[in-house]
């Protein structure tokens, strides 16, 4: 098993390519994207039972080096502090096959 870190983020579904696209110039080569995810937070519930897409939130999951973590979020921590959403790092262990 190798050790690597664990990105998930939750961000307004408005903003999700942003995102994307700041995950991509970090050197992140893959991501899982769950969409219409349903929670509560700072700004409320976030119920996703109306239909312009504006109240709702995905969740986006990553897992990659130390070196790119950093990379990482150093261009999603701004991201993150003009649009909201929540990012959690955390050690993993990549099962290679």
């Amino acid at each position: 098993m190798k050790p690597m870190k664990k990105l998930e983020i939750v961000i307004d579904s408005v903003h999700l390519n942003k995102l994307l696209d700041a995950l991509d110039k970090a050197g992140v080569s893959g991501y899982t994207v769950f969409k219409d995810v349903l929670g509560k937070g700072e700004r409320g519930l976030m119920a996703g039972d109306e239909l312009t897409g504006v109240f709702k939130n995905n969740y986006v999951m990553t897992v990659c080096s130390e070196g790119v973590v950093e990379k990482v979020v150093e261009s999603v921590k701004p991201l993150l502090k003009k649009l909201g959403g929540v990012c959690l790092v955390s050690d993993v262990l990549w099962l290679e096959h």
